[in-house]
């Protein structure tokens, strides 16, 4: 499976269109995750909970966008966009939603 953010392949020829695909994944910080990152925005430094946190939902998302489009039929997806966002009434939630449009390649 092709995954790129592009709206072409170099050297590939888009033989058909399936439609849009998705992939989302939502996941809570807990309190821990939360204490450590404010600790770190006071003395400085990376967060590396939030950014493992990140990782693992970036993967999560893009699962989901390739099985989808696995099941249409497709062998790549281009047009990709990455959105992140916060969620949630004390913004303890981090979502990364990607989407991009399937289709076959040759």
């Amino acid at each position: 499976m092709i995954l790129t953010t592009t709206p072409s392949i170099e050297g590939k020829e888009i033989k058909s269109y399936h439609g849009i695909v998705i992939g989302e994944a939502i996941m809570g910080a807990n309190i821990f995750k939360d204490l450590f990152a404010s600790i770190r925005d006071i003395v400085g430094g990376r967060s590396g909970s939030y950014e493992d946190e990140l990782t693992k939902a970036r993967q999560i998302a893009f699962r989901e966008l390739e099985q989808e489009a696995l099941g249409m039929g497709a062998n790549a997806v281009v047009g990709i966009d990455l959105d992140y966002e916060v969620l949630g009434d004390k913004n303890s939630m981090l979502m990364v939603s990607i989407s991009g449009t399937a289709v076959t390649v040759a």
